[in-house]
């Protein structure tokens, strides 16, 4: 386990470019956190700190977002609040992404949680205080 620790907002893209320093050769997280806890802020930075020259957001409606790394390497970002069924997932091909071989970076991932590989990595995100989060990679 890790611990990364976000002290202001100032800071996200210097614990981004750590946090891809001890990644290794995962490729599927789940970013999880209360509503608010900057899920998608701290996907944005790792985003951006792996090259991704389009706009980052989050992919609330589209349910999952692709992206481009410097290094040519996809990246998808899953947002499955919405998800209420493993067959909408399917649907979408939530398991073929997941299978890919490509990086994907869920949030809400409980709520697809029969399709998640065994080797997923959580990354759990927590305020402790205002502006500071804590960062455990599990």
């Amino acid at each position: 386990m890790d611990i990364l620790t976000i002290d202001s907002i100032e800071k996200i893209d210097e614990v981004a470019r750590e946090f891809i320093k001890i990644m290794g050769n995962r490729k599927v997280y789940a970013f999880n956190g209360k509503m608010g806890a900057g899920k998608t802020t701290f996907i944005k930075a790792i985003c951006e700190s792996m090259g991704v020259q389009e706009t980052i957001n989050s992919p609330t409606f589209s349910i999952v977002n692709e992206y481009e790394a410097k290094n040519g390497h996809v990246i998808y970002h899953f947002d499955c609040y919405r998800i209420n069924k493993i067959q909408e997932a399917l649907d979408f091909g939530a398991d073929e992404y997941l299978n890919s071989g490509n990086f994907c970076f869920i949030e809400w991932a409980e709520n697809i949680a029969p399709l998640l590989p065994d080797s997923i990595t959580n990354v759990n995100i927590e305020e402790i205080t205002n502006g500071t989060r804590k960062i455990e990679i599990v």
